[in-house]
Order: C-alpha cells, then sequence, then structure tokens
C-alpha cells in the first residue's frame, strides 16, 4: 500500500514536471507574437527550461540524502509554483527565458525527488516497472498536455497555461503534507558528494546505461523544438491542429510503457532495451527518408515520430532501472546523476536543435537519426559490459 502511495505521488510529481516541456508548445507562435520576439528566440525556452531542469540535479540528489525526501520535494515545487505563476508578467523575450530557467530548477528537484522516490521503493526487473508507470505519466504530459496547453490557449490566452502549471504545483504541495514518507538513513557528512557523483560516473555499466537513455531522450527534446515551426510554419497547421499531434504521441509512449510494465520480467532488461533503440532508429530513419523524398508530407514526419516514441519508451526506463543497478553507490545519488546527465543532454540537444530550427524537416529529422545511432551503439556497449561482469563472477 505504502509502495502505491508513493509511485502515485512519484507518477504526480512527474507529470507536473514534464508538462513544463509540452503544454506551452502549441503557444510558440502566440508568446512570440506577444512579447515581441522571433519564434527561434522563443523556441529556445526549451533547451532553457532543460538547463535549468539539469543545473541543480546534482545538488537537489545530496540534499535528498541528507534532509529526505520530503522536504526536498516541497521546496523544489514552492519554486517551481512561483516561476510558473510569474511568467505570464513577462515584458520581453529576455524576462520570458530567464523565468522559464527558474521554473526548470524547480522541475529539476520535482524530476529528481520522483525518480527517487521509485527508487527507494522497488529494485530489479520491478524497479522497470515502477519507472515504467513514470514514463506513462511523460507520455500523458506529452499528450494531454499539449493537448490542454492549446485548448487554454484558445480559451484563454497562452498565459493560462502557465498560470494552471502553478496551480497544479500548489495542489501537489497541499496533498504532499498530508503523506508520511518512511524514514530513511541520512548521508554520512563527511563523505563528499561529488567524489560520490565522480565515482558513480566513472562505472562503465552505469554510463552506457545512461547514455543510451539519454540520447533516446534526445530525440523527443530535438522534435519538439522543431516541430511547432515546421508544423506550424510550412504545413500551416493552427495551435489546436499541433495540439491534437499529442494524442498519437500520447499512444505509442503509452503502448511502449505498457509492454515494458508487461514483459521485462520475462524477456529481459537488455534484449528489450534493445529492441525499444531498434525501434528507435527505425522510425527516426523513416522521418529522415519521408523528409527527403517526399517533403510536402506531414504525415512522413509526425508518424514515424510516433514510432520512434514507441521505441523510446520501451528503451528509457529499462536504461535508467539498468543505471541504477548497476551503480556502484546506492541511495539517491545514482538517480540524481542519471538525471542530471539526461536534462544536460536534453539541454544541449535542444540547444543544437533550436539552431536548425526552419520550415524544413531533413535537418530535424538527420539530427534524430544520429542520436538513435548512438543510443544503438551504447546498447550494444551495455550488453558487452553485461557479459564482462558474468565472466568475472563465474571466475
Amino acid at each position: 500500500m505504502k509502495n502505491t502511495t508513493t509511485l502515485a505521488l512519484a507518477c504526480s510529481a512527474a507529470f507536473l514536471a514534464q508538462l513544463g516541456i509540452s503544454s506551452y508548445l502549441p503557444a510558440v507562435p502566440a508568446i512570440a507574437h506577444a512579447l515581441p520576439s522571433a519564434e527561434d528566440l522563443v523556441a529556445l525556452a526549451l533547451a532553457i527550461y532543460l538547463v535549468g531542469m539539469a543545473l541543480p540535479m546534482l545538488l537537489w540528489g545530496s540534499l535528498g540524502e541528507r534532509f529526505g525526501r520530503k522536504p526536498v520535494l516541497l521546496a523544489a515545487l514552492a519554486l517551481y509554483a512561483v516561476a510558473s505563476a510569474a511568467i505570464p508578467s513577462a515584458f520581453n523575450v529576455e524576462s520570458f527565458l530567464a523565468l522559464r530557467l527558474v521554473q526548470g530548477l524547480g522541475a529539476g528537484g520535482v524530476s529528481v525527488m520522483a525518480r527517487v522516490l521509485v527508487r527507494d521503493s522497488f529494485s530489479g526487473a520491478l524497479l522497470a516497472k515502477g519507472l515504467s508507470w513514470l514514463g506513462m505519466t511523460f507520455v500523458i504530459a506529452l499528450g494531454i498536455g499539449q493537448f490542454a496547453g492549446s485548448m487554454l490557449q484558445v480559451a484563454f490566452g497562452w498565459e493560462a497555461i502557465f498560470y494552471g502549471l502553478a496551480v497544479g504545483a500548489v495542489v501537489l504541495m497541499v496533498v504532499l503534507q498530508r503523506v508520511i514518507f518512511p524514514t530513511l538513513v541520512k548521508a554520512d557528512s563527511s563523505v563528499s558528494a561529488w567524489g560520490i557523483y565522480a565515482t558513480i560516473v566513472r562505472h562503465p555499466p552505469f554510463l552506457h546505461a545512461v547514455l543510451a537513455g539519454g540520447l533516446g531522450y534526445g530525440v523527443i527534446i530535438a522534435f519538439n523544438t522543431c516541430a511547432p515551426l515546421i508544423l506550424q510554419g510550412r504545413f500551416e497547421w493552427s495551435a489546436a491542429q499541433y495540439g491534437w499531434l499529442g494524442w498519437p504521441i500520447s499512444g505509442a509512449y503509452l503502448a511502449g510503457a505498457l509492454m515494458v510494465n508487461r514483459f521485462v520480467a520475462r524477456t529481459g532488461r537488455l534484449t528489450m532495451m534493445s529492441w525499444g533503440v531498434a525501434w528507435v532508429l527505425l522510425g527516426t530513419a523513416m522521418m529522415l527518408l519521408g523528409s527527403v523524398f517526399a517533403s510536402g508530407l506531414a504525415l512522413l514526419l509526425w508518424l514515424p515520430y510516433c514510432l520512434a516514441v514507441l521505441g523510446q519508451s520501451m528503451s528509457y526506463p529499462i536504461s535508467l532501472s539498468v543505471a541504477n543497478d548497476e551503480s556502484p553507490v546506492s541511495g539517491s545519488y545514482a538517480m540524481a546523476l542519471s538525471g542530471f546527465m539526461h536534462q544536460s543532454m536534453a539541454a544541449l540537444i535542444g540547444g543544437v536543435a533550436s539552431l536548425l530550427v526552419s520550415q524544413q524537416a531533413w535537418p530535424l529529422a538527420l539530427l534524430c537519426v544520429v542520436l538513435a545511432s548512438g543510443a544503438y551503439v551504447c546498447v550494444a556497449r551495455c550488453r558487452t559490459d553485461q557479459n564482462a561482469l558474468r565472466k568475472i563472477s563465474s571466475i
């Protein structure tokens, strides 16, 4: 029962953090017009948010070890709520981006603590299942968040999107006050947190698994950075039409997460992760071919992307569970470090993708193929790491 309650809280927190990525995307052209600013500068808001998420993740992780999960999660939610409520008051693009950075700082703590709560409750294949539930909340945020954002914009203006995020954070804080978390042993203050992080990142089985998940995550970030301007520019989609795209994306991610939840224990984590990365590579390759040979068909951009999303939803929770189970140090440090690495990679990839923003889809598709290929190589290295560990243990 306690594990179920903890998982529900973790999913709610992860959902809120991910809404900061997806809910405002249909409003990018409207925000650019309101500030006013060039659309490519407003598109940087996604990369800025991801930078904000990444920067304090290691700090959030160490604070969670020293002060407990609940107070740190409350502090992160408070920061997220204040920044979200302030964003509609931005008077130019610089202040808008600065507030998005602060919002990301809070979201980073929320995201880390959500994953740590799951890590506290599960391990092994059960951890992969628990993280797959977090993956489901991620896709719900991608789909429902994007759709709800478009509806709020149409009905009340883009400002309502960020007010809604602030209200959601406050509601979660109120619920959290009523929940009692189990007492955990606090970290030894004599041990340097940065030394622990350095030990973990130098461990190849951890590093390769994290990179596999992060590169696949980068495919989603690259698409979310460029797709609003491609589909609402070249293909002249409305904000509402772009919002509806969230539903097939959600369906694809949900299908992959459910497959992990159902089959990972009997199939094996590395086998299922390999399948997922193969689907990501196939989907991105189809995106590239479609953007080169049939550039006038939006269907050949977003439908193969849904295939890639299906694969990523299979591989991502498994990569996290493998990385944390293979970590040489237990506790929240490995989860915080994997989150920091993923968000840093996502911010970098989002920044690169923002430089590729145009009404042509092939630069986006090419970047996605490169990222998927890198993820495939990392999964192969994970298999090599596992085989090496088996040989050592058999000696």
